[in-house]
């Protein structure tokens, strides 16, 4: 069973948990079942590996009005992430062109072809784990790994960017903001229980404030 974070008339939002392929066959059904309609519209993607919000359409007709929205990037979304290592700093942007690698994997480079762009901000936990707030402007395949790796910190668990190894790879797809038909919504997913979400909690009230910081 999947935690539905929002629903209305047109589209529902679960928090995916990580280790759940979107592109699997029985999950749209399952979440069909679920939901107690006969078909979802998956209208964006997450990785097998991160969880949090995911957006899914009732219909065909907010199916199409969603996926342009994240198309035209007027969907905001904010990931949390972990690793045990410090950036070569503590905020800014990562910019580049993402290029395939060996065995799926991608890279950051200076071409302008496939440029994925990123913000982000990082904090200081307990026990060397540093907290990342990433704010993805583009919708690049693995671009938040890549863009962590590339700040000397891949993320914990992400093994394929030489990751610290972890129960599970730390990124979370936390918040999605859309302003749709004239009003703003926000939907957040809940950090799961092996995330340390008091230490995080502490430093992400008001996220707004953190966020809109970044200069």
């Amino acid at each position: 069973m999947f935690e539905i974070l929002f629903r209305n008339e047109d589209f529902v939002a679960v928090n995916k948990p990580c280790g759940v392929a979107v592109q699997q066959e029985s999950l749209l059904p399952d979440l069909a079942a679920q939901l107690g309609v006969a078909r979802l519209w998956l209208v964006h993607r997450l990785d097998k590996e991160t969880s949090g919000v995911l957006l899914l359409a009732l219909n065909a007709e907010s199916a199409s009005e969603l996926a342009q929205m994240f198309t035209d990037k007027a969907v905001k979304k904010t990931y949390l992430a972990l690793s045990d290592r410090k950036p070569s700093k503590k905020q800014g942007w990562v910019k580049g062109g993402m290029e395939k690698s060996r065995r799926g994997s991608w890279k950051l480079t200076r071409a302008a072809e496939n440029f994925a762009v990123t913000r982000f901000q990082s904090f200081g936990l307990e026990n060397s784990l540093r907290l990342f707030i990433l704010e993805p402007h583009t919708g690049k395949t693995h671009q938040l790994r890549v863009a962590a790796k590339s700040l000397g910190s891949p993320l914990l668990g992400d093994s394929r960017y030489g990751g610290s190894p972890a129960p599970r790879l730390f990124l979370h797809a936390w918040k999605i903001c859309l302003d749709r038909h004239g009003s703003t919504l926000e939907i957040s997913a809940p950090l799961g229980k092996e995330w340390p979400s008091e230490k995080i909690k502490a430093l992400t009230v008001p996220v707004k404030q953190l966020t809109d910081g970044i200069v």
